[in-house]
């Protein structure tokens, strides 16, 4: 299985649609593939204008460090200085809160989906929904 644009802007769809369901605030999505780069993106109507950073951010710590980012997050809580060195190293583009999810295949890390515009929770769960809905596992940390 690879991570192709079509499946990019499936889950895209899918995740927009579960927040229109979830009645969520406007989002931002961004699906990076397992090198980090950008695969595809759709910022709503209503959102500011640092939300892609912020979606890319989520989703490029989740894949560099191979954990979803709520793991991050936690691992901020007891070693912030380990964290602030990987941000640096990352040139300050990581973002670590959930909302970063790890696309998965039979353990394989295929990309990451990153999510912002709501609560962080409510980011992580849109992209988890958003990657099961595919039929692939979700890894939000």
């Amino acid at each position: 299985m690879k991570l192709d644009l079509e499946l990019a802007q499936a889950l895209i769809g899918h995740c927009l649609e579960w927040r229109k369901t979830n009645g969520l605030k406007p989002l931002t999505v961004a699906v990076l593939d397992s090198g980090g780069y950008l695969m595809a993106l759709a910022r709503e109507d209503g959102t500011s204008n640092l939300r892609p950073e912020i979606a890319q951010g989520k989703a490029r710590g989740a894949i560099a460090m191979g954990l979803g980012s709520r793991a991050l997050f936690k691992r901020a809580q007891v070693e912030p200085f380990f964290i602030q060195s990987m941000n640096a190293l990352a040139g300050g583009s990581l973002v670590p809160v959930a909302g970063g999810v790890l696309i998965k295949h039979d353990g394989e890390i295929l990309g990451a989906v990153g999510i912002t515009g709501d609560t962080s929770d409510n980011d992580e769960a849109c992209a988890i929904s958003g990657i099961e809905s595919t039929g692939l596992t979700a890894d939000g940390g």
